[in-house]
């Protein structure tokens, strides 16, 4: 069918297919805006799960949520090698720009921006040179002795306070949205776990909303004890039958087009209802189908080009940036759970590999912190990639 039209392009979907069957997360989110903007306490929320599970684009979803609801909003996406000063100071710096429109005391959004601008000026190297010091496009003043101290947990609760009594003065709120937020650094952890605990105590409209992987509760309650009080945790898994089902065929039926039920079992058994894998089966097969509908051979015929599509963009970019000890430490995990999406003992891959413990936890360290692989619970390791063990025992 016409390659133009395909539904599962990137972008081509008015909904695109990682948002079905999350229509449970929307409405508890409607609820959290809606609570918190009548004054009412509510828990920051985390959303966590595997790759491939559509977290980024419900991240998304939130966000466009609370801009329909009038809040101010802002999205950041966490690096391992990045503190969070800069990236969060521009996107609030895009919220109360949300706020300023519907203020009507310019004064009060210009002192809420001194602070931003406070704020945001400590991620300059006190010794650094005036040419390489970085300005964050802030047209005001910067305050003087609020969310300036140096010390990144003192100043994020100076910092959210005056953002949230902003939002306040015009009745809604605001939402930091921060991706891969496992990627933190353990101060900005820390800091973060702080200042939403001091928000949660004082009501204040502002709520911070996280992706990561599995792992995250484990990381946020490392750094402070009283975390799981502080964040509602919601696992974004794969989905079932009937909602995978819904991914595939409402795209395409917006087209006018149809798929026969046995391309419909094909297409949901080569993906394990992962959202990514549905769009990317979902487009090779319209792209190999001759004309409508789309049949069980379409299936067949797509499926190499896909498989090969996700082996270099999916699965081959990841692996890519493994060293040669972690590839080996990889691979081992992969043939110890005979490619399924299972975890594997740290013990026995050291047996495996014919090594100690002890020698392969430098591979095993760095690739969680490059996000390939998680410890749900100790003694245990597995991918946070789907099917990335199938992959690797492919591999020529």
């Amino acid at each position: 069918m016409d390659p133009i039209r395909n539904p599962f392009a990137p972008g081509a979907g008015q909904r695109p297919p990682e948002l079905a069957g999350r229509e449970r997360e929307l409405k508890a989110f409607e609820v959290v805006l809606e609570r918190v903007a009548r004054g009412r306490p509510e828990r920051s929320l985390v959303l966590t799960g595997l790759r491939g599970v559509g977290k980024t684009v419900l991240l998304g979803e939130l966000r466009a949520m609370a801009v329909r609801h009038k809040w101010g909003a802002g999205k950041i996406e966490a690096r391992p090698d990045a503190e969070l000063r800069r990236p969060l100071s521009a996107a609030l710096h895009r919220a109360i720009r949300d706020l300023a429109v519907r203020h009507r005391a310019p004064d009060r959004v210009e002192e809420v921006l001194g602070v931003l601008k406070a704020f945001a000026l400590r991620a300059n190297k006190a010794d650094a040179k005036l040419r390489d010091r970085w300005q964050p496009g802030i047209d005001v003043p910067a305050a003087q002795g609020r969310a300036d101290s140096g010390d990144i947990e003192i100043d994020l609760v100076e910092l959210f306070t005056d953002v949230a009594e902003l939002a306040a003065d015009v009745g809604t709120g605001v939402a930091l949205l921060i991706d891969e937020i496992q990627d933190l650094q353990p101060d900005d952890v820390s800091a973060l776990c702080a200042a939403c605990h001091e928000l949660s105590q004082s009501g204040a409209p502002l709520v911070v909303v996280g992706a990561g992987l599995p792992h995250v509760p484990a990381v946020l309650s490392a750094s402070k004890s009283y975390s799981e009080r502080l964040f509602r945790y919601a696992r974004i898994d794969r989905l079932d039958r009937a909602d995978a089902d819904f991914a595939v065929m409402a795209p395409i039926e917006r087209e006018d087009a149809s798929i026969e039920p046995e391309a419909l079992d094909a297409l949901f058994d080569a993906s394990g209802g992962y959202p990514y894998f549905i769009q990317a089966y979902g487009k090779a097969a319209w792209d190999a189908a001759p004309a409508d509908p789309i049949t069980l051979k379409d299936v067949q015929v797509a499926a190499p080009e896909a498989e090969s599509e996700l082996a270099v963009g999916f699965f081959g970019s990841r692996y890519e940036r493994a060293t040669p000890a972690e590839r080996e430490y990889l691979l081992a995990m992969a043939e110890l759970t005979q490619g399924r999406d299972e975890a594997a003992g740290t013990a026995d891959v050291a047996v495996f590999l014919g090594r100690k413990p002890s020698s392969l936890s430098p591979a095993r360290d760095s690739l969680m912190k490059k996000g390939l692989v998680y410890s749900a619970e100790r003694g245990q390791i597995a991918f946070t990639v789907p099917h990335f063990g199938h992959y690797l025992l492919g591999r020529d």
